[in-house]
């Protein structure tokens, strides 16, 4: 239900999300923070999910405070000043914590420029910003599930060295050798020596964290041993001696 107000939110950004919060359909908090230098500005805006309007601002401006709306189901939304535009305010959705692989091919649901009545910007929001959201969100969910369905790059140990099997796609391959792994002599594994081993940790945890990036993952293994032959006791061969001569 909407509330009557005569407070002016120009420059407020705590007192504009939080009307704005409470208009939204669901429940949502408020975090308001205020930024002392740029780095605290771009830490917090991170994962804005727009390359629009909103994006630009981010990059070009010192914006001094901002607000991140979330809801119960884990939606979030960015909230801040428009730059130059006292009488505007910007709104855009928070990218949700998935693999980058899991947003190739979907288009950014991009913020909107809302005025500074907040009621006004509820509607602007939840007809426009969110559906756009909810939208993408269910790409790249559907993206990442398939990402999980990835058979994961085995490592096996083979005596101090790791090999990784060479039926790998393109891009894995890359990250292989980018970190030192060679191809074998049959070129049928891709080998990470083991004479430093505080440099094959550093490449295997280099590696993990590129195909994570591609939403796949390292699994180790060392091969099963071998099974020794049969160790039954050998019965004794008898040799016959020829008889003691009887003087």
């Amino acid at each position: 239900m909407r509330h009557q107000h005569d407070h002016d939110f120009e420059h407020d950004v705590e007192g504009f999300a939080t009307v704005l919060a409470g208009e939204l359909p669901g429940h949502w908090t408020v975090d308001h923070r205020e930024h002392a230098n740029r780095a605290e500005q771009m830490n917090r805006a991170g994962a804005v999910w727009d390359m629009d309007t909103v994006a630009d601002a981010i990059a070009r401006h010192p914006l001094g405070h901002d607000a991140i709306l979330a809801r119960d189901d884990g939606t979030r939304l960015y909230v801040t000043g428009r730059p130059s535009h006292e009488d505007d305010f910007l709104v855009a959705a928070i990218a949700p914590p998935l693999p980058p692989a899991a947003f190739e091919g979907v288009r950014e649901p991009d913020g909107v420029v809302v005025p500074a009545d907040p009621f006004a910007a509820a509607d602007a929001v939840a007809t426009g910003l969110l559906p756009r959201y909810e939208a993408a969100l269910a790409q790249v969910q559907d993206n990442a599930a398939r990402l999980n369905s990835r058979t994961p790059v085995t490592l096996t140990w083979v005596g101090p060295d790791l090999h990784a099997t060479a039926d790998v796609s393109e891009a894995v391959r890359t990250v292989l050798t980018e970190h030192g792994f060679v191809p074998s002599d049959t070129g049928h594994t891709f080998v990470l020596n083991g004479d430093d081993t505080a440099l094959q940790a550093q490449a295997v945890r280099a590696v993990g964290a590129r195909l994570a990036t591609h939403g796949t993952h390292l699994a180790l293994r060392h091969p099963a041993p071998r099974t020794g032959p049969d160790t039954a006791t050998a019965t004794p061969v008898r040799h016959n001696r020829p008889a003691a001569r009887v003087r």
